[in-house]
């Protein structure tokens, strides 16, 4: 916690109210929950109003983005095709492709299919078939606010193992979006989408996860799958943050491409799948931003 604030002070969070009529209750409720020994958020992991609708702003960008990907996919098409999708709509709505030379990412989406985990770089060699599945992962910086979401993709007729995956995989974004609840755990969150997973014979990647967003591309806190029910940070009302489990059909063992040092796979070579979303904690319970 930051030094003390007096009750008739400007607020921390720039609102121009008084402390004792803003985040005074707030941070007394954060400072119990902290002394009881739980992790809490910083201060500047607290979205403010006004930063919560530019956010969104970006978050209309990232969702039109995909649904233009919903209308324009089909079997044939390539990986390539799909990032001139991504810039072409990001830049014409005013946008920025957040990917796009982040840490020398050299595209603007990842596109990770089959046993590719997360990172997969779009190529025009790679080329849709009846079988595969693809997770398209799409990220927008709208003036400096960020926002972050995937869908996964499917051709023809499946194995009914890897349909069964990409449904799970959705199923326990569901389940554990309905845990994010204000003042519960992080790890509620995450123990419901972990044990929906493994319940049904699949496995979470533990390495990757979901991140804090929203003023950068990632931030704190690290939104991992593999926790357990009332523990990890506090859920206070203003985080922002995504839920972006990978999950194997087989073992969560993975690597990282050497050549590139980018791409994941499965170490296993079987398929993996991921759905993502972005969301807010209220201050009564969650509002999905971008999906």
């Amino acid at each position: 916690m930051k030094k003390k604030i007096g009750r008739n002070d400007p607020c921390w969070c720039g609102s121009g109210k008084k402390y004792k009529q803003c985040h005074w209750a707030f941070d007394e409720k954060l400072q119990e929950l902290a002394d009881e020994g739980h992790p809490v958020p910083r201060r500047d992991m607290i979205k403010t109003p006004e930063q919560v609708e530019k956010i969104r702003e970006s978050c209309r960008i990232n969702v039109a983005v995909l649904d233009e990907i919903d209308k324009q996919m089909h079997e044939g098409m390539t990986t390539a095709d799909i990032d001139k999708i991504v810039y072409d709509v990001t830049t014409d709505m005013g946008g920025i492709p957040a990917p796009l030379h982040y840490e020398g990412f050299p595209y603007s989406v990842c596109t990770s299919v089959n046993d590719q985990v997360c990172h997969g770089f779009p190529s025009k060699d790679v080329v849709l078939r009846a079988g595969d599945i693809v997770n398209v992962d799409v990220s927008t910086n709208l003036n400096g606010y960020y926002s972050d979401s995937s869908r996964m993709y499917c051709f023809g007729e499946l194995d009914p193992t890897v349909r069964r995956l990409v449904d799970v995989t959705r199923e326990s974004v569901e389940k554990g979006l309905a845990q994010v609840q204000p003042w519960g755990f992080m790890g509620d969150m995450g123990q419901a989408v972990h044990d929906h997973c493994t319940e049904n014979g699949f496995s979470v990647v533990r390495e990757f996860g979901g991140h804090g967003i929203g003023l950068e591309f990632h931030e704190d806190p690290w939104v991992g799958f593999n926790s357990r029910k009332g523990r990890e940070i506090v859920l206070a009302p203003g985080m922002v943050f995504t839920i972006e489990p990978m999950v194997n059909m087989g073992k969560p063992e993975i690597y990282i491409d050497p050549d590139n040092d980018w791409e994941v796979y499965t170490r296993d070579g079987k398929p993996s799948a991921q759905w993502e979303i972005q969301v807010l904690v209220t201050e009564t319970g969650h509002e999905v931003l971008c999906w």
